[in-house]
């Protein structure tokens, strides 16, 4: 976990779903996700309380998604992270991404266990700058 091959191999995937994506552009999880589409990901919001988000369509939950996902990075407290790792595992993602201060290990053990790369309390903005400047 967090070891930097596994970074490498998460940022050559190019399908990420932001869960708790916020239409805010001062919140992390928008600024995040759009420096992340400027640098040619394909960005997936997850956010039940939107249709739309940054003029990309917006899905309640990762099953709702019609296809394929890389990477499910995670905008969300602690405590409501399991289910989403149970989502990620079933919609076959390849990769669980806990963004700064979100923490569940039985969530990064049920991912790691299902084979998707798992990364815990680390900021993917942060991380590819260090890796792509």
């Amino acid at each position: 976990m967090n070891e930097p091959q596994t970074l490498k191999r998460i940022f050559n995937m190019k399908t990420l779903a932001v869960v708790g994506m916020s239409p805010k552009p001062e919140r992390p999880s928008h600024y995040v996700a759009m420096y992340l589409k400027e640098k040619g990901y394909s960005i997936i919001p997850v956010n039940p309380g939107h249709e739309e988000i940054a003029g990309i369509p917006c899905f309640s939950s990762l099953k709702e998604i019609p296809h394929p996902v890389d990477i499910v990075d995670v905008f969300r407290r602690p405590e409501h992270v399991l289910p989403i790792a149970e989502a990620a595992i079933a919609i076959g993602a390849k990769a669980l991404w806990l963004q700064d201060g979100v923490i569940n290990e039985d969530a990064a053990k049920l991912a790691e266990a299902a084979g998707l790369m798992v990364v815990m309390n680390d900021c993917m903005l942060r991380r590819h700058r260090q890796f792509h400047s």
